[in-house]
């Protein structure tokens, strides 16, 4: 069984290696990868890998070097357990990795829920799997590739309904071109009668591919912040460059009601800061969104308007998105390299397939 291993404290640093397969206790399940979707999200991952608990999700046993989590649709191949049975296929959070081993238990929805000891105090959403039925692999794709980006990015956007956006007049994505940012472009100009502009801030290179999302009421590049607008003011940071927060920080100063710190697609440019002009930037957690819902409108329910967000933003993704289809596992390596690297566009969405999978 192939796994990538990678460096957890230089996340560029990576390998491919050969493992045995461990037999199967009673009560578990080994799962074959199918397809599954690289994106700068699981680049960053890795970059908050030890402040945010992934590389607690799949341990390697050896010391410095984790496994890096991917989202994809796996086979069950062998099972000791009642709750999954050879030849189901499941969606959910594997390992980049050709195989899984789980501890399947079955939820009162249906849903498999990994029950292993390792994952039980690590945040549910992550350990939920979803059976789905063999189809079109395009689906398969867009829903690795989209649904855990655009799932954020929706939540995201219920977050700051939930909060009345802060009371600001605009609201400035960083890293407009990446999948979760401009999901939430996407999202934030349906509403009829907003009261907030959408700001998309992205590289000189990347302006053109914002603009034409049409989602955003201005485009910037980062060298332009002194550009924007000083009226009350969020910032949702996609990007973790030091440098770009500072200078917007700088800019709006008082009238920056709330930064939200999201993913670091410039991980490389990633620095702690210890004082910052306005607010104190704050982490957005996706899961903490989730169980907030869970608690206020009952099981399921964001589950269905998260489902019904991302399909319908996903419906139009073939305008912006092209699908690159990668086979074996050989592949992501390169892949993975070429997003940490910065060297990825983001018109493609990358997917390996994992062959023989059955």
């Amino acid at each position: 069984m192939k796994r990538l291993l990678v460096d957890q404290k230089n996340i560029t640093q990576i390998r491919l290696e050969e493992v045995a397969r461990p037999p199967l206790q009673p009560g578990e399940a080994r799962l074959r990868l199918e397809s599954f979707a690289i994106t700068a999200n699981n680049v960053t991952y890795a970059a908050v890998g030890f402040d945010i608990g992934y590389w607690k999700f799949f341990p390697t046993g050896i010391d410095g070097m984790g496994q890096v989590p991917v989202w994809g649709v796996a086979n069950v191949v062998e099972s000791r357990s009642d709750a999954l049975q050879p030849g189901a296929r499941i969606y959910g959070f594997y390992p980049l990795a050709e195989e899984l081993v789980i501890t399947p238990e079955i939820d009162g929805q249906g849903v498999i829920l990994d029950a292993a000891p390792h994952r039980a105090e690590l945040p549910a959403v992550y350990n939920r799997y979803i059976p789905v039925r063999q189809g079109a692999v395009e689906q398969d794709h867009l829903r690795a590739l989209l649904q855990p980006l655009l799932a954020t990015s929706y939540l995201l956007f219920d977050w700051l309904m939930d909060n009345d956006c802060f009371g600001a007049e605009q609201i400035i994505i960083g890293s407009a071109s990446s999948k979760t940012g401009l999901g939430l472009c996407k999202y934030l100009a349906e509403p009829e009668g907003r009261r907030y502009r959408v700001i998309g801030l992205t590289s000189e290179g990347n302006r053109s591919f914002v603009e034409g999302l049409g989602a955003c009421d201005q485009v910037l590049s980062y060298d332009e912040i002194e550009k924007i607008a000083q009226v009350p003011s969020v910032y949702v940071d996609m990007s973790g460059n030091a440098e770009v927060k500072l200078k917007l920080h700088s800019h709006l100063a008082e009238v920056l009601k709330h930064s939200a710190a999201v993913g670091t697609s410039h991980w490389d440019q990633f620095r702690p800061q210890k004082s910052l002009p306005g607010p104190k930037p704050q982490f957005f957690f996706a899961p903490s969104q989730i169980a907030k819902r869970r608690e206020e409108w009952g099981p399921g329910e964001i589950e269905k308007r998260i489902a019904a967000a991302w399909k319908r933003i996903a419906a139009e993704a073939g305008s912006w998105m092209q699908v690159r289809v990668h086979a074996g596992i050989e592949a992501a390596p390169q892949v993975y390299a070429d997003l940490a690297e910065g060297r990825a566009s983001p018109r493609d969405g990358h997917v390996v397939v994992i062959e023989n999978s059955s």
